[in-house]
């Protein structure tokens, strides 16, 4: 298959599933397994990560109106009613704070998951079950918390925490376990889906940027040492191919995102959960043998 096509065709699953609670790493990985793109390509590895650049862009050019706004009123809030500390501009630092410190805690062994398709199965179909049960539960209790502007420090303090989760299991999912801890302490659909596309920014930023530091920084510390490493050797034809993938992911994530707000107001997170159970349950009974371990 040429290079193009398989950059089109990542850059759709990357603006498809960075956003929606299903795994966009799952979904690269089972999607780059089926292309026989070899995962331990130096290019492709570096290519999975730029073209996360395209969904972020998109997310922050949609939600713009909505920065500008939380940062004109920081910290007293449109209302007069927030501070220093409850501001949702303060909640989204916050949560990412605790957020990152436990990841970059947990990243050597998290790191040893990466690479498992057994392990982003189990978190498919145990995330799809865990999300389907919390949107149930929240669809009979009327919500405490109706918009972001109305949340508290340890709201933003618990969802910050539960989103390591994503970061230590690939197959999580950001959005799943931002959303669903959200819900779980009383946030509403479209709350907690908004806290967790802000909270995705920085989360998404620093995650692109640690995983890129890491590729460089492997590839001196081996070159002092004396190690070979494979490099990545950059031509014209690759770096086409990551302008592809990337600006696919940008246009796909801008639909995405507009679509995936509309629906959750209307039906709420169950189809999402049953894709991922289903998912989830074909992977670990067929993965080894159509896609590899």
């Amino acid at each position: 298959m040429s290079p193009y096509i398989q950059s089109i065709l990542l850059g759709i699953v990357e603006g498809l599933t960075e956003f929606l609670p299903v795994s966009s790493t799952a979904h690269l990985r089972i999607s780059e397994a089926l292309m026989k793109i070899p995962l331990d390509d130096p290019y492709w590895k570096m290519y999975t990560i730029v073209i996360q650049l395209g969904a972020i862009l998109a997310l922050c050019l949609l939600f713009l109106g909505r920065i500008v706004d939380f940062l004109r009123t920081f910290p007293k809030g449109e209302d007069g009613d927030r501070n220093w500390l409850n501001h949702p501009v303060s909640l989204t630092i916050i949560a990412f704070g605790f957020t990152s410190v436990p990841a970059l805690l947990l990243h050597k062994w998290s790191e040893k998951n990466l690479g498992s398709l057994n392990v982003m199965a189990a978190a498919l179909l145990i995330g799809g079950i865990v999300m389907w049960v919390i949107d149930v539960r929240s669809s009979r209790f009327e919500p405490s918390t109706n918009h972001v502007e109305e949340m508290t420090m340890p709201q933003a303090i618990w969802i910050g925490l539960c989103q390591t989760l994503s970061a230590v299991f690939p197959g999580t999912s950001r959005s799943m376990s931002t959303i669903a801890a959200g819900q779980l302490v009383g946030l509403s659909r479209p709350a907690a889906l908004e806290f967790s596309f802000l909270l995705s920014i920085p989360t998404m930023i620093a995650a692109t940027g640690w995983d890129l530091i890491k590729e460089v920084h492997h590839s001196k510390a081996a070159d002092a040492a004396g190690v070979a490493t494979a490099h990545v050797a950059m031509s014209s034809e690759r770096w086409i191919v990551l302008a592809i993938g990337t600006v696919v992911s940008f246009i796909v994530a801008l639909g995405v995102v507009e679509w995936f707000l509309f629906w959750v107001r209307k039906h709420g997170f169950t189809i999402f959960a049953i894709y991922r159970i289903l998912l989830g349950g074909a992977i670990l009974l067929f993965g080894a043998k159509y896609i590899g371990s």
